[in-house]
């Protein structure tokens, strides 16, 4: 992903909240959670006075929090390692053994790659600690945990509410004079679309490259491509897998939901076949189309003065299908940043209680507060004044029903894999280089050979248990 825009990156850089003192102001009912883990940690007989920490590029902000109260009450600093967004789960992996990275005590990486990271054994299990140090009812207020497990192990703590969200132009939408074109040309209303069809409908119907106007900013790179089209698949009433492990996605309706993500590559902006995330924000902040996809991160820069889209939008969960009759939204988790600790900590109980501090009740919600990746992910941090400013009300509503609902990302063991093989060959079809069909058949036959290299029982176990975890009333509708 490229990451030139200065003008970008400088939000996400370092901002000024006063933590000690609001935390200083916090009920006393409530400070429970974080001192009596700053003072575990406090009391550690190892205690380093540095920790070696791992982190994405655009997250500094959301650690000052942590990083004051370490530093003034625990005499602990944090050492970075900066890595690309994109990239972080691969230089994680690639520290193991390595004599520049090899000392890390603790990493942020992209959820999805903790089956991964696991099996690997690039982390290490948190069990032992929490047994010890996890306060009762700890997580009773966060709204996906699912990530922080694998094999029924604790491996980490979710920091990033990063359940996908939709943006539209809310004068687009409001227009009069579209609203009639809109129902004279197709006999439906114009509004806030619930499911593929309708968007890709209304994005034909913006769409206007000779007057600046673009039907939307949807990512068509590979490394974001199979993101919107697992949605449109879901969408179209299927699971990936079935019981037995056999891949569903080349079916007729996955074929399906790639032809439509290809034809609505026609009503997209110039830059969408290229764009990053930070490219992909600033193109959107810009006003000239409809509709976009991503995450908080997204609508903390275009809530900033640095958007023309504040105060413009209107949001919603991602779009959904008509399944068996009924018309279901299908809110997707497919990132997020989680706190874990290398297996190669020098103190691993001392990396825990960082990380159990850093998510605690108070301290995330100071870090969500910051211009930087973290989101909300615990209900109180929808009750938040400061963070209600920074998002506006009307997108926390959407992101939090999103997060409430979400389906789970591929956590298989060799999630990576699996996704990268299914992102290549989903980009051949974009390019034309194959056909949809034919794509999508060599992805499943990869994902059989796949199944056999990781160990047929354990992805069956796994598998199983994943989708037990899909939201019951989707779970219910889905073949």
């Amino acid at each position: 992903m490229k990451t030139t825009r200065r003008e970008t990156i400088k939000l996400l850089a370092l901002s000024g909240s006063a933590a000690l003192p609001i935390l200083g102001q916090a009920e006393s009912a409530d400070q429970g959670s974080y001192l009596d883990i700053l003072k575990a940690l406090s009391q550690l007989k190892d205690k380093p006075s540095k920790l070696r920490f791992m982190i994405p590029n655009g997250c500094q902000a959301n650690l000052k929090p942590l990083q004051a109260l370490l530093s003034e009450k625990a005499g602990i600093s944090l050492d970075y390692a900066v890595a690309p967004v994109d990239d972080i789960n691969t230089q994680l992996s690639l520290s193991v053994g390595s004599d520049d990275l090899g000392d890390l005590d603790l990493a942020l990486p992209a959820t999805f790659g903790l089956p991964d990271l696991a099996t690997n054994k690039v982390i290490q299990p948190l069990d032992r600690f929490a047994t010890q140090y996890e306060p009762s009812g700890f997580q009773s207020d966060a709204l996906y945990t699912l990530g922080d497990y694998f094999h029924s192990n604790l491996f980490g703590y979710q920091t990033d509410g990063d359940a996908y969200t939709m943006f539209y132009n809310r004068a687009w939408l409001e227009d009069s004079n579209y609203q009639k074109s809109y129902e004279d040309r197709f006999g439906r209303v114009l509004a806030v679309p619930d499911t593929w069809e309708e968007l890709d409908r209304q994005m034909q119907f913006f769409h206007a490259p000779d007057q600046g106007r673009y039907g939307g900013s949807l990512y068509r790179t590979a490394g974001y491509l199979a993101w919107e089209w697992w949605v449109r698949f879901h969408a179209k009433g299927y699971f990936p897998l079935k019981d037995d492990l056999e891949p569903q996605i080349d079916n007729a309706a996955g074929v399906a939901a790639l032809e439509e993500l290809i034809r609505a590559g026609q009503y997209l902006s110039p830059g969408s076949r290229t764009n990053g995330l930070f490219e992909n924000w600033a193109e959107y902040g810009q006003g000239q189309c409809y509709c976009n996809i991503g995450w908080g991160g997204t609508q903390k820069y275009l809530n900033s003065s640095e958007s023309r889209m504040r105060g413009k939008l209107a949001y919603s969960p991602i779009p959904g299908g008509v399944i068996r009759g009924q018309t279901v939204s299908i809110p997707y988790f497919n990132w997020g940043w989680n706190y874990t600790v290398p297996t190669g900590a020098r103190s691993p109980e001392a990396s825990y209680l960082v990380a159990l501090l850093a998510v605690s009740p108070e301290l995330s919600s100071l870090a969500v507060r910051e211009n930087g990746f973290f989101d909300p992910f615990r209900e109180r941090h929808y009750q938040d004044d400061v963070i209600k400013q920074m998002y506006s009300e009307s997108f926390l509503e959407a992101h939090r029903k999103s997060m409430q609902n979400s389906i789970p990302d591929f956590y298989l063991v060799g999630q990576t894999t699996y996704m990268a093989t299914l992102k290549t060959y989903l980009h051949r079809a974009l390019r034309g280089d194959m056909s949809p069909a034919d794509a999508l058949q060599s992805a499943a036959n990869s994902w059989r050979g796949l199944h056999h290299r990781f160990g047929l029982e354990t992805q069956l176990k796994t598998w199983q248990k994943l989708k037990s975890r899909y939201p019951k009333t989707l779970r219910a509708l889905l073949t």
